[in-house]
């Protein structure tokens, strides 16, 4: 893994913005347009005014939903809404995922178990693709320009990129948990029920260079790290060596933290429908309970000619993750470019296909961190939207600045609406 740091973290603070819950939210590509319209009537400090701001798509416009963000978080950190660190900081974050909780209704067991997933967030050297920081997805141009071109006028890494390590690493577990016992006035709860508290410490509280023999594998945020590399190519040219040639990332164990890895279903809008193989099932909750990633085994949802679902289940001939073998010998031939929709619940997935708006849905089982991992180091790299690492840390608890304290760079900038 390249070299990890401390940094002085933008917080908002709650005097000023609110509560931690109006002004945080989940990461931007897994907003809705529904919930992005709550979460800006919500707050006008809410983070979603900076990470989908409203305005013109056309980066050279000057009113542009970048230029707009550029002008809020320059017009927040001024009025005192977001505070910078001091000193150079680390961040203890962690969720904490109760029986009661659901979020995405991915299968049985793993998804709904009480559990807590605890990491580190703080700036970690970019390293070009090919090292010791493992992709397992394929990224699209246009997210990526989008992203680039916020970055360009906010000069601030908003959300972090979520990458796990191998482990165990017992001295980055103790750490985490002794902190984690402490009380702390970062915390607040999602949309989900999951509790996100998180603890600012100092930036020699733990030393860091025992994880630089670990390889990271990056679980969710690759076109933010894509992103980031483009950044970094574009400020070096300009600038030379800087704080752009870091990005904001959650570290995690992998195996201290047990993490289940979610799937994307996928629901096919046009082409042809899957062949009718497989065992026929029930209903939906059947097709859920023979969902396996251990021998690939996935369920088709599709509509017969007299309106009615039909449910089927099979098993494929390919190796976990069972994401793989799905594209390989059945979408890449029927799905034409562009015409899969992704989706983490199932029941969304079958009530698009019960509209008639899709030609078929695939239902995936749950897969693992080492699953992942295999299939890189095979040299695969896995469809967009294959892994769903559930839960997110959540956008806006703290973020990285990549310049000067802007209150003092800009001067007094204009009023926020």
């Amino acid at each position: 893994m390249p070299r990890l740091s401390p940094f002085r973290g933008l917080v908002f603070d709650a005097a000023i913005a609110g509560p931690l819950d109006r002004v945080t939210a989940p990461p931007y590509d897994v907003i809705s347009d529904r919930r992005r319209a709550e979460y800006l009537d919500a707050s006008p400090f809410s983070v979603v005014h900076l990470d989908l701001a409203e305005g013109s798509d056309d980066p050279a416009d000057p009113g542009s939903r970048y230029a707009r963000a550029a002008e809020l978080l320059t017009a927040w950190e001024h009025g005192g809404a977001l505070t910078r660190a001091v000193e150079p900081s680390l961040y203890v974050y962690e969720m904490w995922v109760s029986q009661a909780e659901g979020g995405p209704r991915a299968g049985e067991g793993e998804a709904r178990s009480p559990r807590a997933v605890r990491g580190l967030i703080c700036a970690m050297e970019l390293e070009d693709w090919g090292g010791t920081v493992l992709p397992h997805e394929r990224v699209m141009p246009g997210p990526v320009d989008d992203r680039l071109a916020l970055l360009r006028t906010t000069h601030t890494h908003l959300s972090p990129v979520y990458g796990t390590v191998e482990g165990p690493d017992d001295r980055l577990e103790d750490f985490l948990r002794a902190t984690a016992s402490t009380d702390t006035s970062f915390e607040t709860v999602d949309e989900q029920g999951v509790r996100h508290r998180m603890w600012p410490v100092p930036g020699d509280a733990l030393d860091l260079t025992h994880l630089t023999g670990e390889r990271l594998l990056i679980a969710d945020g690759h076109h933010r790290y894509t992103t980031a590399l483009r950044y970094r190519d574009e400020q070096r040219h300009r600038l030379g060596a800087g704080p752009w040639d870091t990005v904001l990332t959650l570290v995690v164990d992998a195996t201290a933290e047990h993490l289940p890895v979610l799937p994307f279903h996928r629901v096919q809008l046009a082409g042809a429908p899957p062949p009718e193989i497989g065992e026929p099932v029930s209903d939906l909750a059947e097709a859920m309970r023979a969902l396996s990633d251990d021998h690939p085994t996935i369920a088709t949802i599709t509509v017969d000619a007299d309106g009615h679902r039909r449910y089927r289940v099979r098993t494929l001939t390919g190796a976990a993750p069972s994401v793989a073998a799905l594209h390989e010998e059945v979408l890449d031939h029927l799905a034409p470019d562009g015409s899969l929709r992704y989706l983490a619940d199932a029941a969304d997935a079958d009530a698009v296909v019960d509209r008639g708006e899709a030609v078929a849905a695939y239902l995936l089982a749950p897969t693992t961190p080492d699953r992942i991992r295999d299939a890189v180091e095979r040299g695969e790299r896995l469809p967009q939207k294959s892994t769903y690492f559930w839960p997110k840390p959540r956008t806006g608890m703290v973020m990285m600045p990549l310049e000067q304290d802007r209150a003092q760079a800009r001067g007094r900038p204009g009023q926020a609406s």
